[in-house]
């Protein structure tokens, strides 16, 4: 990555997903910035990863990162977010709303949520108002806290250029991100 301002609220990450971060890097995430790639899937689509610093210890996240229902106050769109099938595999329903210029958007989705313990969780649209819906979340131990990865790839149902869907997540993203670590960090 080349040089980047500590004051910037978003660093955009040129590198690939397997982050090896250096010690201004992880200072700056230790710092709160939020680190973000944006890239292109599909024509009408748009994929994202964000990272996070968490000042809190992994398992305590993953304890609040699994309370499914919880990821209305992470996430200020979704307006619904509720676990419809519990065992070895995990149903979410959610239901979201946004408003761009002229319209609504209203959105509902069915995920296939798969575990791996304190680790990773993996988003798989089973069905839903996408084209296609992918998300992984993934912790691991960085310092006295947890590192945050977060992975949506995503395509409307309804023909919006992909230009404008990753536009939509460089904006948005960080700012839902910061709201999850603050509901995290007031919940410890």
């Amino acid at each position: 990555m080349s040089a980047f301002n500590i004051s910037d609220p978003i660093i955009k990450v040129s590198k690939g997903l397997d982050m090896l971060w250096n010690q201004e890097q992880q200072q700056s995430l230790i710092q709160g910035q939020i680190f973000l790639q944006t890239r292109s899937h599909t024509l009408w689509g748009g994929a994202v990863t964000a990272w996070m610093y968490l000042p809190i210890v992994r398992t305590n996240a993953w304890q609040q990162i699994t309370d499914y229902p919880r990821w209305v106050q992470y996430f200020p769109d979704i307006t619904k977010s509720e676990i419809i099938s519990k065992g070895d595999i995990k149903f979410l329903y959610q239901t979201a709303q946004k408003a761009f210029l002229f319209f609504t958007a209203q959105v509902e989705i069915y995920l296939n949520v798969v575990e791996v313990l304190g680790q990773q969780i993996q988003f798989r649209m089973e069905k839903g108002t996408f084209e296609d819906f992918h998300a992984k979340l993934e912790l691991q131990d960085m310092g006295n806290g947890t590192l945050l990865a977060y992975t949506v790839k995503a395509t409307p149902n309804i023909p919006i250029p992909s230009i404008f869907i990753q536009q939509a997540m460089n904006l948005e993203l960080p700012a839902n991100m910061r709201k999850m670590r603050q509901v995290l960090c007031n919940s410890k």
